[in-house]
C-alpha cells in the first residue's frame, strides 16, 4: 500500500512548512489517473498525523478528473482511465490533467 508512504510524505512536507505551528487544515489535489487511492490517503492521514503538528487537522481531498487530447483529431475529452480512447476511436491520447498529486494549501491555527 504505497498510500501509507504518500501520506507520510504529505505529513512531513506540511510539518516542515508549518515550522512547528499547529496545522488546522490541509488541502491536497489527487488526480483520478494518478494511481493513488484517495480513500486510503484519507484513512491513513489521522493515524500518520498523530503526535505531529497535523494532529487533529482536517484533510480536504480535491479529486481531479482525467482529461486528454486526441493525437489524431485534436479533440479534448474526459479520460476515466489511462486507456480511455477518444470518442473518434483513436487511442493516441495525450494526458492533460488527472495525474496530479500535490499539497494545494495549508491552514495554520492562530499563534497565541
Amino acid at each position: 500500500m504505497h498510500e501509507l508512504a504518500i501520506t507520510r510524505s504529505i505529513v512531513a512536507i506540511v510539518g516542515d512548512a508549518s515550522k512547528g505551528r499547529k496545522v488546522a487544515r490541509v488541502a491536497v489535489d489527487i488526480g483520478k489517473l494518478s494511481g493513488v487511492m484517495a480513500d486510503a490517503i484519507a484513512f491513513c492521514f489521522p493515524i500518520v498525523a498523530e503526535g505531529t503538528a497535523l494532529h487533529g487537522a482536517a484533510l480536504d481531498i480535491n479529486l481531479i478528473d482525467g482529461w486528454a487530447r486526441c493525437g489524431a483529431c485534436d479533440t479534448e475529452f474526459v479520460a476515466d482511465t489511462l486507456f480511455t480512447p477518444c470518442p473518434c476511436g483513436s487511442r493516441q491520447a495525450i494526458r492533460l490533467r488527472g495525474e496530479e498529486l500535490k499539497v494545494k494549501a495549508i491552514e495554520l491555527e492562530e499563534a497565541g
